[in-house]
């Protein structure tokens, strides 16, 4: 006599088909046996629940249950194959779904979040992709985030990430100085087109931040990642001072602020006049004040020491001298 599965309380058979329902959905058809490896249930208890679905429905305008009002599935293939393939939907069809530019914004944040070596189970993720396709109120639009530069350094990152082992590289330094540095990759992020690694550096002993365009011979070791890694916090922000950093003075609109929460949180700012206010950065060497006032072109101005407004006057020189060179060459 074969033994029959346990019965199951009236919730624990709700929570099952509130759970069965959404993974039928996503499977065009299935098979008994499938469904039940992947519930961890007895196959019994599956055709059981299907059984029910298909008396389940919504009443219609009469307040009763017409051929409409419930569900259904392809009778011949679950009796004659155990196979289950929903033809009708009830309900579901009619819930809020998320419109096709919606859809198509959160597929984007994904394929970065994607890119990150901490969200090694990309088969989640692109899973999760198709069902926001899928359930969207019309075909999402078709866009891809585009790859960076950095690619072959972020795979190279990614990969010692799923291994937990150190990455090993040559680094130029804001300063001109070449390093070698073995690193804990703990996370990527970027900033406007850069992508930057942080990491505990076994050179410092703390945690930095290194950019991915100043790397050099890359690669994976054999040697496993510390054991802080399961302690260490990483501060919000991407760039963290140190004892070793400048200070400049810079004086920008006071609606400007906002863009430099990277390299500046909660600074202390005093007036300039009208809307504009000066604040004071920390960084590690006045020729990394070039990609900062670059990025915010016209709204930043670099008051103060008189080494770090030459460095950039120098850059921004050197630049106009491209333009009036017939050759290119400055």
């Amino acid at each position: 006599m074969t033994a029959r599965p346990p019965a199951l309380g009236a919730s624990d058979k709700l929570t099952f088909l509130l759970s069965l329902i959404p993974y039928l959905m996503d499977h065009d058809s299935v098979t008994v046996a499938e469904v039940a490896g992947h519930f961890g249930v007895p196959a019994e208890r599956v055709r059981e629940a299907v059984r029910l679905i298909a008396v389940s429905g919504i009443p219609g305008e009469t307040h009763q249950y017409l051929d409409g009002d419930l569900f259904d599935i392809h009778w011949d293939e679950f009796e004659e194959h155990d196979r289950i393939t929903l033809t009708h939907l009830v309900a579901i069809d009619d819930s809020p779904r998320f419109s096709a530019r919606e859809a198509a914004a959160l597929i984007a944040g994904l394929q970065y979040l994607s890119s990150l070596p901490e969200n090694a189970d990309r088969d989640a993720v692109a899973s999760l992709m198709a069902k926001l396709s899928r359930g969207a109120s019309g075909t999402p639009t078709q866009l891809a985030v585009s790859s960076p530069d950095s690619d072959a350094a972020m795979s190279v990152i990614q990969s010692a990430g799923r291994s937990s082992v150190q990455v090993a590289f040559d680094y130029l330094n804001a300063r001109g100085e070449h390093e070698h540095r073995f690193v804990d990759p703990l996370r990527l992020e970027s900033v406007d087109n850069d992508w930057y690694l942080r990491g505990w550096c076994h050179l410092r002993q703390a945690p930095r931040t290194f950019r991915l365009d100043r790397m050099s011979e890359l690669r994976t070791t054999t040697e496993p990642v510390g054991s802080h890694d399961a302690g260490l916090v990483l501060p919000d922000t991407l760039f963290q001072a140190s004892d070793d950093d400048l200070s400049v003075v810079i004086e920008l609109p006071a609606s400007a602020l906002v863009l430099l929460a990277d390299y500046a949180p909660a600074r202390a700012t005093t007036p300039a006049g009208g809307d504009r206010v000066r604040t004071t950065l920390r960084v590690a060497h006045y020729h990394g004040l070039k990609r900062l006032v670059a990025g915010l072109a016209g709204l930043v101005t670099v008051v103060e020491p008189a080494e770090a407004r030459q460095a950039v006057a120098d850059w921004a020189a050197a630049g106009a001298a491209r333009y009036d060179d017939p050759s290119g060459e400055a």
